[in-house]
């Protein structure tokens, strides 16, 4: 049950809702305006507010803030006869927790309310309030990442080349910085180029510059990488995808600190690091000859590895914090408290992206979180997906023993199913109807049947 507040200037809309709330036991008020609902809403404090779009006086949209303002932790859906994209971007902007259309299905209006209860009751979830952070440094607190915290320590005084390994996503270009920034070369450029990026005429002119009228389309001079990374570090990414005639070259620049522009005549001196990375198994492709050996010692003086983030989740703890306030202050948001189960399903995934793929998730979670709690439900794609009821072999757990699909009626599977679901989001009936797509009062009926 829950105090529901209806504003429509339509009063058949209005009576029509008012009954069909008041059999579900909510406590239901009414108003034809915004400026009544406002007045009602002072005294009332409904949990929800239904608010029509366009009525005489002020419309819905202009109410929104001051509704939002009167009650702050009210869900408002917002209800129009008109499906004009405009009006839809402008109430989601203003604070609207769902936006319907009319004529109204009565199952979407339950729908819609069940969700705001939902939102309602995350204010009571069993939330971890995420510690403040930087978001700027890398963090971990396992073995493996302690070494390469070690590692870092070790070279970044040092000029000597360092390749950094790892699968994509596990933040090798971090560590790339993290060098850099702990050396004594700081305030010289950081300069990074990924080698697999650009065709190899393309690439040559990057890293090494060009003069004008060298090739089709050189109109003026151009700086390569190396250059404008000058006494810094040059950070070679995907290192291992060059084509053998960059790698010829890079080896001299390696070897004799110098190198010459597309189309120069005058060779210019480097002094810069030079880090790289890859995720290629370097020892077979020198078997399969596509990387010169030579090339490959200059290269890798010292070697850091970043191993998976399935293979240290203990660093989850600390990685996701990190990652939140980095992505906070990107998209200028305050979430910091991420659901107990929502957290328990961060640490359980085995994270085949990596550090990318967390990042990723958060960065939509938060941009599509619709109060101050990230929950389970919006990271969709790594909680425990639903029985799938249309397999051959599916079977139910419920409290009969199990039973296969072909020996259930329609009518017992629909039970059986239900409480399948149920028992997966541990009684949350509010979860239970997202996962099972039917509103409230269906639910209610199907619990009923069982308990009849």
């Amino acid at each position: 049950m829950c105090k529901l507040l209806i504003v429509d200037d339509d009063k058949g809309i209005r009576r029509t809702l008012e009954l069909h709330f008041n059999t579900q036991q909510h406590d239901v008020k009414t108003a034809n305006s915004v400026d009544d609902g406002l007045a009602i809403a002072q005294i009332f404090s409904p949990n929800i507010i239904i608010l029509d779009i366009r009525m005489e006086g002020k419309s819905g949209l202009e109410g929104i803030s001051e509704f939002k303002q009167l009650c702050p932790n009210a869900r408002i859906i917002m209800i129009t006869a008109f499906h004009d994209m405009q009006s839809t971007i402008e109430a989601m902007q203003n604070g609207a927790d769902e936006y319907i259309h009319k004529p109204l299905d009565l199952d979407e209006i339950d729908a819609a309310v069940g969700s705001a209860l939902q939102l309602q009751n995350n204010s009571n979830l069993d939330a971890i309030n995420i510690p403040d952070s930087s978001g700027n440094s890398i963090v971990g607190c396992s073995k493996a990442m302690k070494e390469i915290f070690k590692n870092i320590g070790r070279v970044a005084m040092t000029k000597a080349s360092v390749m950094i390994t790892g699968e994509s996503g596990t933040g090798k270009e971090m560590v790339a910085k993290a060098i850099h920034n702990a050396g004594n070369k700081t305030a010289q450029p950081f300069v990074a180029i990924n080698c697999a990026a650009l065709v190899e005429t393309l690439l040559e002119s990057e890293m090494f510059g060009h003069k004008k009228g060298s090739f089709t389309g050189a109109v003026s001079d151009h700086m390569g990488k190396f250059e404008q990374a000058q006494d810094g570090t040059l950070f070679l990414d995907e290192v291992g995808e060059l084509a053998g005639s960059i790698q010829a070259k890079l080896l001299r620049v390696l070897q004799e600190k110098e190198f010459t522009p597309v189309g120069g005549k005058l060779s210019l001196t480097t002094n810069a690091r030079i880090i790289c990375a890859t995720n290629i198994n370097f020892q077979q492709a020198i078997k399969d000859k596509t990387f010169r050996e030579d090339l490959f010692y200059r290269l890798q003086v010292v070697r850091i590895h970043i191993p998976p983030l399935r293979e240290r989740k203990e660093d989850l703890p600390l990685l996701i914090p990190a990652l939140l306030a980095r992505i906070n202050r990107d998209l200028d948001t305050q979430i910091n408290q991420v659901a107990r189960d929502a957290m328990e399903a961060l640490c359980a995934y085995d994270w085949p992206g990596n550090v990318r793929e967390l990042e990723n998730l958060l960065t939509k979670a938060i941009a599509l979180c619709p109060g101050k709690i990230l929950t389970l439900d919006l990271f969709e794609s790594i909680s425990p997906q639903p029985v799938d009821v249309y397999s051959g072999n599916t079977t139910f757990s419920g409290q009969s023993p199990q039973q296969d699909i072909a020996e259930l009626s329609l009518h017992d599977l629909e039970l059986q199913y239900t409480v399948e679901v149920l028992e997966r989001v541990a009684g949350h009936k509010g979860k239970a109807c997202d996962i099972l797509k039917i509103s409230r009062p269906k639910l209610q009926r199907i619990l009923d049947r069982i308990e009849a």
